[in-house]
């Protein structure tokens, strides 16, 4: 299937790892001309020499900045001052019991996973409007609507961005320009697989045993029963990225493994 992505320039935030990474692999895969952004130097020039390996000869560069403030954004905006495709998945998440969240944890999960992808998309949209084409999607999460108990303050951040994205979704409408949301479930990436290793340990179990406890005791609605790839991720987001999706915005697309207990 022809995606219609060659030659679009297309921006990732926080794309030096997991999600963010397949998804900058596979618009590049797809031709598109990818952005991505890391908060070092030494991260965004490892996450380019692994695309280059990935996509031999593809158009990549990037940023090193820290997306979730206004400073690290405008540093994005001066080195790529307009894309018509951005992926907002810079997002930071961690456990915290819920009376003990601190107003300090509060704050900056908000202005990571929300506020990032606002500055982003009011920046960026307006001039794909005026083109008359643009692709806009958020990475929010199934904590969007399933609350996880162990992170009500992540939760939160991710509900956020489903209204955020439908607001601007109403925004562009009619001029070309569509804004989605993406709702993974838990997904197997790099550092999801340091953090089950360390708590494995710590428990006194094999990351199998972990992994099982997991679904049983947190996400006992899964269908899958397993961790998403980075990739099956990736999957959805190339296509809400794509010539394909034109009809889709304002919408929020599962690929949770069933997680979410209801059809709609």
């Amino acid at each position: 299937m022809e995606l219609g992505l060659s030659g679009r320039r297309a921006l990732i935030t926080g794309s030096t790892g997991g999600i963010g990474y397949a998804i900058a692999e596979g618009l590049a895969r797809e031709g598109a001309r990818v952005w991505i952004t890391g908060r070092t130097s030494e991260s965004v020039q490892a996450a380019l020499a692994r695309l280059e390996q990935a996509v031999p000869g593809c158009q990549a560069g990037g940023t090193a900045a820290d997306c979730a403030t206004p400073e690290g954004a405008q540093k994005v905006f001066d080195d790529l001052p307009a894309v018509e495709i951005l992926v907002n998945n810079l997002g930071v998440y961690g456990r915290a019991a819920a009376f003990e969240t601190t107003d300090a944890q509060w704050q900056s999960i908000f202005d990571t996973n929300v506020m990032s992808g606002v500055r982003f998309t009011r920046h960026y949209a307006p001039a794909m409007a005026q083109r008359g084409w643009g692709r806009v999607v958020f990475v929010s999460s199934e904590s969007a609507l399933n609350i996880p108990r162990e992170m009500i303050h992540y939760g939160m951040s991710k509900a956020a961005q489903l209204a955020i994205s439908r607001g601007f979704a109403i925004e562009m409408a009619g001029t070309g320009v569509t804004v989605n949301a993406l709702l993974p479930g838990p997904t197997r990436t790099e550092n999801t697989e340091r953090l089950r290793a360390e708590r494995a340990s710590a428990a006194g179990l094999s990351v199998a045993e972990l992994e099982a406890e997991f679904f049983r005791k947190f996400r006992p609605s899964s269908l899958l029963a397993r961790f998403t790839s980075a990739d099956e991720v990736a999957s959805a987001a190339v296509y809400l990225c794509s010539e394909r999706a034109s009809a889709t915005t304002g919408a929020a697309m599962r690929v949770d493994g069933g997680i979410v207990n209801q059809i709609m």
